[in-house]
């Protein structure tokens, strides 16, 4: 599909000016103006008609799209992309240190169910024997170090997410709001003083359709 981009019209645009468009031609309805769409002319064939005649719909809102321009390029130029802070030192250590804080809850707890398990069948058969009580106060103490290391797990977990929770959770800036508001200027500027103008001269040109004769 051919579309005549206007000179001052980036490219990262020209999908907005199309929103913009079908946007128009979808209300077109509730639009007393353009009563003329799909009786005149087809919103097919006006859609055909304002894409190839963007170059002059977009100078009437020129003023406007040139602003928004400039405040977007201070607002990326004020806010780069913010990227986390990378530690030299958090390579090979910081797995280590994961696969450590992982490992030891599983290996104390399936070390403390096999002691205690023993331990606990020990005693019941043959409860004069030292080693069964051994074998149960050595399975407490690794279901208790388990339990540690869950707990260590755990904390480790919550201060990972809080300390990478997302920077745009702080709410938008001042420069975000005027950036809104002069994107929000040139679509306004765009729709009233380039395209609804443009398709009603369109629907103009052709005239009202042919009434057959009784």
């Amino acid at each position: 599909m051919h579309m005549n981009v206007a000179p001052h019209l980036l490219t990262e645009d020209r999908a907005e000016y199309e929103r913009i468009l079908d946007d128009a031609l979808s209300t077109a309805h509730a639009r007393p103006d353009l009563d003329g769409v799909g009786t005149r002319l087809t919103a097919a064939q006006l859609r055909a008609m304002a894409m190839n005649a963007t170059a002059l719909i977009t100078t009437a809102a020129a003023s406007e799209y040139d602003h928004f321009v400039k405040v977007r390029e201070q607002n990326r130029t004020l806010t780069p992309p913010r990227t986390p802070p990378v530690d030299p030192d958090a390579g090979t250590g910081a797995g280590v240190v994961a696969i450590v804080t992982v490992m030891v809850p599983v290996l104390a707890g399936t070390a403390a169910a096999i002691l205690l398990l023993v331990g606990a069948v020990l005693h019941a058969f043959t409860p004069t024997v030292v080693f069964g009580e051994t074998l149960l106060t050595a399975g407490l103490v690794f279901a208790a170090l388990a339990a540690a290391g869950l707990l260590s797990a755990g904390a480790g977990l919550l201060l990972t997410a809080l300390r990478n929770r997302p920077a745009a959770a702080d709410g938008p800036t001042p420069a975000d709001d005027e950036l809104a508001l002069a994107r929000e200027a040139w679509r306004r500027a765009l729709l009233e003083r380039g395209l609804l103008p443009f398709l009603r001269d369109a629907l103009a040109a052709v005239g009202p359709p042919d009434t057959p004769n009784p």
